[in-house]
């Protein structure tokens, strides 16, 4: 069992920053691989950003629309994964969720919800124009 807690999210004017935290517990961190999705009103949760590591260090990937604007990482000393969103636009309004898969996994499977074995609550982002 993997717990996930999500917190950061809130109200925002575009151009703005905020950051989401992940707090996990129940299995080593870095032993399974964790994501952001977000879900709008009416749409199905999408991929923005996922983290694994490997003996190599860590592998961050993302969503070509966050690319450039968005920073995920992790702290194994907090058991937390973060996601620092920077120049947010007013399409990024969305319920943010964190998720967490077990291995085994490959960086093309992150991309996917129905990959994901735990998720936490959730929480909004929104960005005004």
């Amino acid at each position: 069992q993997v717990q996930l807690v999500e917190s950061g999210g809130g109200l925002v004017q575009a151009g703005g920053s905020l950051r989401l935290s992940c707090t996990t517990s129940g299995r080593t961190f870095g032993s399974f691989g964790l994501a952001w999705f977000r879900q709008a009103p009416g749409k199905e949760r999408v991929f923005v950003s996922a983290i694994s590591w490997s003996g190599s260090g860590a592998t961050p990937t993302y969503t070509d629309s966050v690319k450039g604007r968005f920073t995920i990482s992790g702290d194994n000393a907090k058991n937390a994964v973060y996601l620092q969103m920077n120049s947010l636009k007013p399409e990024d309004t969305a319920f943010y969720y964190c998720g967490a898969m077990l291995p085994p996994f490959n960086i093309a499977a992150m991309e996917w919800a129905q990959n994901y074995d735990y998720w936490g609550q959730g929480t909004q982002v929104t960005v005004s124009s």
